[in-house]
């Protein structure tokens, strides 16, 4: 009873407005309901800032020290390993937006059933679901892309350094450029969509984790699936092409004059490897490799898959709210 009463003072108050500060009305109903959550993140976003910008400059003594490149790895690897060990824990920023911040959204309001006094108010049903969608998503879309430039900045003058310079393994592909803040939106709107179905806060955060581990084996599987590798070819009687630097070894082929690729384990048990060869009518050693410089395409190609999800979930919501009882 107590909590229908400040909820009804606190809803009283939005459709007023009277409350100072730059947010009004629902704006600020939304922020007070979720403050604890929002600052919290604010924080988060604050120290690993913070954290990134000061450890920036020891890595750029480091580069101009040595170069970028690749054969002092492991000089930088025992130098700064702890330090991009901790921030490579980013890639559970998203799920746990969306099981913490998206899940309990509104499933929180349907399990106390707060949401039927709020959408009782002056304001439209429209309108409720609109605030109160779109204010999450501008803290995750604001503190992520902060957290994600910062992260960028301290690993792009090392990157043939960080992790032997393995950029498409998954952690760094998936905290650097637009895939953090990509992934944070479409989890926290999946989160808020599951909750808003289940109405109950527990289970909506649970099978929202379920879901981030879903779209984090699928992801996996599409990562590789963002661009066309580029492919080197050599004489079957030498060793494979060397890819260039910062490049990403994808797969190594055995191909015959007529066309066809063998795996590169045709002959591995042969014991003649030329007869082996010659018996297949091997010709050819090709590698295929995703070069560097083709990084930020297969990002930008996998936000925007992302962002069309997120898109899609917003309107799937906003329309379940005009249309259904809550």
């Amino acid at each position: 009873m107590s909590t229908l009463t400040g909820t009804k003072k606190t809803a009283d108050a939005a459709t007023t407005g009277r409350d100072r500060g730059p947010l009004r009305g629902m704006a600020w109903l939304v922020w007070r309901r979720n403050r604890a959550a929002f600052l919290l993140l604010a924080a988060v976003t604050v120290v690993v800032c913070a954290y990134c910008l000061y450890h920036r400059a020891g890595v750029l003594d480091f580069v101009a020290r040595y170069g970028n490149d690749a054969r002092y790895a492991e000089k930088f690897d025992e130098a700064y390993k702890p330090v991009f060990d901790r921030l490579f824990a980013l890639s559970g920023l998203p799920a746990l937006l969306a099981v913490f911040l998206g899940a309990p959204l509104i499933s929180g309001e349907q399990e106390h059933g707060t949401v039927r006094l709020a959408t009782t108010q002056s304001v439209t049903r429209t309108r409720w679901i609109a605030v109160t969608v779109a204010l999450p998503m501008l803290v995750v879309l604001v503190c992520t892309t902060l957290v994600s430039l910062a992260f960028t900045a301290l690993w792009s003058p090392a990157s043939r350094l960080v992790n032997y310079g393995d950029w498409l393994g998954g952690t760094i592909f998936d905290i650097t450029g637009p895939v953090p803040v990509a992934t944070a939106l479409f989890l926290t709107s999946c989160g808020i969509a599951l909750g808003l179905l289940v109405r109950r806060v527990v289970p909506a955060m649970l099978l929202t984790l379920v879901a981030a581990f879903g779209t984090s084996i699928a992801w996996s599987y599409l990562r590789t699936r963002l661009a066309t590798p580029h492919s080197l070819t050599g004489p079957a009687s030498g060793d494979y092409p060397d890819i260039p630097d910062g490049a990403i070894n994808f797969d190594q082929w055995l191909g015959t004059a007529d066309g066809r690729l063998l795996g590169y384990g045709t002959c591995v048990d042969a014991k003649n490897e030329a007869a082996c060869y010659a018996d297949h009518g091997i010709v050819h050693k090709i590698v295929e490799y995703f070069s560097l410089d083709q990084m930020a395409g297969m990002q930008w190609r996998g936000a925007g898959l992302l962002l069309v999800l997120t898109v899609l979930f917003v309107a799937f919501i906003v329309q379940w709210t005009r249309r259904r009882p809550l």
